[in-house]
């Protein structure tokens, strides 16, 4: 058993070829690429694991204007794919391809997953209001009155694009009602 877990920590700290293969199957990233992305991610977090103090202090650098703790938390439990409560370069780097080399539908994607707070394959509005919040906290947005205030605009979202009738979004709702709808789409895409 501790042999398992030592292969692991040690895979992390380095590329093995099959991680290589896997990450290159699974991104549009160059081995070159990868190796760049793997020492940089090894300069941040010498242990070969982002923990969510390191993720939320990556995205303050980011948005220093903003509190990035609300939203982080959505992204860390996201690209935590195996809920460890850290974040290992594969799915790091997963996570950035993801959400930047992706077409619409897989960012798309990425992001139902994100808003799905409960796992129940939905999103309501009340999670659709809290993310709003989070999104609104990160970006230092402290209008939250009228047209910008978060539950206002949740269920303005849900009543559009919600086809069933009720009242929350599935995966598809949500992929199909994003990409026919130009501002909800540069909200959540904005470089697609």
């Amino acid at each position: 058993m501790g042999g398992k877990g030592s292969k692991k920590s040690r895979a992390s700290l380095e590329l093995t070829p099959k991680e290589i293969a896997m990450l290159k199957a699974n991104t549009k990233f160059t081995e070159k690429e990868i190796r760049e992305w793997h020492a940089g991610f090894l300069r941040d977090c010498p242990s070969g694991k982002l923990d969510k103090k390191k993720f939320v202090d990556v995205y303050k650098q980011f948005y220093p204007q903003g509190k990035a703790d609300s939203f982080c938390k959505y992204a860390f439990n996201t690209f935590d794919a195996n809920n460890d409560g850290t974040i290992d370069f594969d799915e790091f780097l997963l996570a950035i391809a993801a959400t930047s080399q992706g077409d619409l539908d897989d960012r798309l994607e990425v992001a139902f997953e994100m808003y799905d707070v409960s796992g129940d394959g939905q999103i309501d509005q009340k999670e659709l209001a809290n993310l709003i919040s989070a999104m609104y906290d990160l970006v230092g947005e402290s209008d939250r009155k009228g047209d910008k205030d978060p539950k206002k605009r949740a269920i303005e979202i849900i009543t559009k694009l919600d086809v069933g009738g009720d009242k929350k979004l599935n995966k598809q709702e949500f992929i199909a009602g994003c990409k026919n709808d130009p501002v909800i789409r540069r909200m959540l895409a904005p470089n697609v």
